[in-house]
């Protein structure tokens, strides 16, 4: 119980510090200086001020020094991180492979909200977590080398036809990000991760295409729903290839 409620409490803080990650990259800023603060009042925020989840109660939503409101994203992200920190946890415990997919599903984290918020991901994300997928691969046995390099092509190769063919719907932002998941996972997780994103924007995106709501020119972030794919299959991947293969035979 001890472990789990360490686990917790550290993806609520980690979290919390994706927060920052997440409003300041897009924007080039340095996710280290200045010390957090309020955008809209510029006030520097008090350790009281930035206790995750707590402090949102707390005031409110607001911020306590000028009043403006605070995204309710920030609790979600905070509280996101700590379930699947967790989740991870109880499945892998504190393993190699365990910490190389909370690596993993923190930049898919990060990559997800500023993907809703601006619509990109920034290359910095993909193109270093792709470097970092392979080196681990040459580095430690959760994955072979060969593996990554095909979970780097494989995915990425099978997005940019899809995204060359329909115009207009995925970005290479998107095909990046596949590439860049493949090199932790090898090709399966990431291809499976599609169709599961597929299937999830579709449930969610059609009924507001046929209300129109949106658009069939609206942009849809695709890099959230391949995340939510991807850690949908790193946490019940195995569960989900065995029951469709009993449907099977």
């Amino acid at each position: 119980m001890l472990n789990y409620t360490i686990t917790f409490i550290t993806g609520l803080i980690i979290g919390s510090f994706f927060n920052v990650v997440i409003y300041r990259l897009p924007r080039g800023e340095s996710v280290i200086t200045p010390p957090s603060h309020c955008p809209s009042c510029n006030t520097r925020l008090k350790t009281v001020d930035l206790i995750p989840v707590l402090s949102y109660i707390i005031y409110r939503g607001k911020c306590r020094y000028c009043g403006a409101k605070i995204s309710l994203q920030y609790p979600i992200v905070e509280l996101l991180t700590a379930i699947l920190y967790l989740l991870v946890y109880v499945k892998f415990g504190f393993t190699l492979e365990g910490f190389i997919y909370l690596f993993l599903i923190s930049i898919l984290i990060i990559i997800s909200f500023i993907d809703l918020n601006e619509k990109i991901i920034p290359n910095l994300l993909s193109y270093s977590g792709i470097i970092i997928g392979l080196i681990l691969s040459l580095i430690f046995n959760h994955i072979s080398f060969l593996s990554a390099i095909l979970g780097l092509l494989i995915p990425s190769l099978l997005l940019l036809i899809i995204a060359l063919i329909f115009k207009g719907g995925m970005g290479i932002g998107d095909v990046k990000l596949v590439g860049m998941i493949g090199t932790f996972t090898g090709y399966l997780y990431p291809l499976i991760g599609i169709f599961i994103g597929a299937l999830v924007g579709s449930i969610v995106f059609l009924p507001l295409l046929i209300t129109g709501k949106i658009g069939k020119k609206t942009r849809i972030p695709f890099g959230p729903l391949i995340s939510l794919g991807t850690i949908i299959m790193i946490l019940y991947g195995e569960r989900l290839i065995d029951l469709y293969w009993s449907f099977l035979f």
